[in-house]
């Protein structure tokens, strides 16, 4: 946000909100590229599964001595089920970021919607200001930024009394001095 003399518009809210926006859809690019490099391995690890189950069949089918060896093939089974167990694992992985990207998808989604309509109804800057705040903790969006950009987070590491004072105030600009506007968006920018 700029430095236009302590004051927030809406139109820094709403760009607020898009860059937030931008911030997620690049966790979710990042999200989709280690997805693909999880699934192809787990390609890669069914292909080889795949091969030594053919092997260890026509191994099987083949006549066998007359003393069987069956430690060979305890020990491709024995591999078998671990490499499954692998999969498995990685399957589960490859959920869990699938699930996560659709999270980070959802939440810049609902800054994309919260910015078109800051920026669609022009709200008083106070107004605009608690449907962000608002916004970020119902949804825990401090909890998808590694350095606490969210702005619902900057205003939680103030003392009790500049959370009140900011979430309270019917007119930001007339309660809280220039410095302490100032204070609370260099939190969150910087």
């Amino acid at each position: 946000m700029g430095d236009t003399g302590g004051t927030v518009t809406v139109a820094e809210l709403v760009d607020y909100c898009q860059t937030q926006a931008r911030l997620l859809h690049g966790h979710v690019e990042t999200l989709e590229e280690e997805t693909a490099a999880l699934l192809a391995d787990i390609d890669d690890e069914l292909a080889t599964v795949r091969a030594q189950l053919d092997e260890h069949e026509s191994a099987t089918t083949e006549p066998s001595p007359s003393s069987p060896e069956t430690t060979g093939t305890d020990d491709a089974l024995a591999d078998l089920e671990a490499a499954e167990d692998d999969l498995a694992e990685q399957q589960a992985v490859a959920e869990a970021k699938h699930a996560r990207r659709a999270a980070f998808e959802d939440l810049a989604t609902g800054y994309l919607d919260l910015a078109e309509t800051l920026a669609a109804e022009t709200p008083p800057v106070s107004t605009a200001l608690t449907r962000v705040l608002e916004f970020e903790r119902e949804r825990d969006a401090h909890t998808y930024f590694d350095d606490h950009r969210a702005l619902c987070s900057s205003l939680s590491s103030l003392s009790t009394r500049w959370v009140t004072a900011a979430s309270n105030t019917s007119d930001i600009g007339g309660s809280l001095r220039v410095n302490q506007r100032r204070c609370l968006l260099r939190l969150f920018v910087n």
